[in-house]
């Protein structure tokens, strides 16, 4: 025995261990990307989606210039590689704007992709204030009331049987027995389809988050429904069974209109506030 310790194996991540057994996300990345491309680009994504949280959450606020690319590189544990991958993904997202001997920027907020559904999954882990919220409820009540007309219009028998198969599960699971936020965004998004409308399938994605933002507000959303939302999704898919466009339009509209006024009395009461119709968790549009 020479005293001496051998050396690890190539490729072996045993060198990569810190004291507590784990190994650093960035060594891995660095020492595995070769032969894992997939293991690269989740490291992409996890470190664009730390960093994009922060930016929505005011850490780094619109017009400042993040760290030295060594510092985030030290930060995360990655590779300027993987940093460089990972500022193209927010780049695409309108975030952050680099410029030659400068640094690396972040953009004006309302240059930031809202449509996209990480930027938006990042706001609402941010802990989303009533502007924003409110931002998003005018966006459902351009585009939702809309799709419940034509879906009356045109009240194709596999829409209704969908939209009703929805609302069965809705009223099954309304006082916490099965998944209630899973049959809620069935029930919105098959009247989103149902209109037949390659623009307003394709906004789908953004209303389906934009639901479960007023969802995760309160963790007791998803146990139970206030009887009156219940009654106001029924009056919807009667409308559309019915094929009464005006009415399925109207009815639509009034349920997100109470909506709002649920998840306002909620931010108001977790924030503080007095006011407030009922308790936190009731709510669910």
């Amino acid at each position: 025995m020479t005293g001496r310790i051998a050396k690890p194996k190539t490729g072996s991540l045993t060198r990569y261990r810190s004291s507590s057994g784990r190994v650093p996300l960035g060594r891995v990345a660095r020492q595995g990307h070769a032969q894992d491309p997939e293991l690269g680009r989740n490291i992409y994504s996890r470190v664009a989606g730390r960093l994009g949280q922060d930016i929505v959450a005011g850490v780094y606020p619109p017009g400042t210039l993040l760290p030295t690319s060594a510092e985030m590189c030290a930060r995360f544990s990655v590779s300027r590689t993987a940093l460089r991958e990972a500022y193209s993904i927010l780049s695409a997202k309108g975030l952050i704007v680099a410029r030659p001997k400068i640094g690396t920027r972040v953009r004006a907020t309302a240059e930031w992709n809202l449509l996209d559904s990480e930027v938006l999954a990042w706001h609402l882990q941010a802990t989303p204030n009533e502007h924003f919220i409110d931002d998003l409820f005018v966006l459902r009540q351009m585009v939702e009331p809309a799709a419940a007309a034509l879906a009356a219009s045109l009240r194709s028998p596999a829409t209704v049987d969908r939209i009703a198969e929805a609302y069965s599960r809705m009223e099954q699971f309304k006082n916490g027995a099965g998944d209630l936020i899973g049959a809620d965004l069935d029930f919105h998004m098959a009247i989103l389809e149902a209109s037949d409308n390659r623009f307003l399938a394709a906004l789908g994605g953004l209303i389906h988050a934009a639901l479960e933002a007023t969802f995760r507000l309160s963790w007791q959303g998803a146990a139970r429904i206030q009887d009156a939302r219940l009654f106001q999704h029924r009056a919807v898919f009667g409308a559309i069974r019915e094929g009464d466009a005006e009415l399925a339009r109207a009815a639509m509209a009034e349920l997100l209109r109470d909506s709002i006024g649920d998840v306002r009395d909620y931010l108001s009461q977790r924030d503080g506030g007095v006011r407030g119709r009922g308790k936190p968790g009731d709510e669910i549009s």
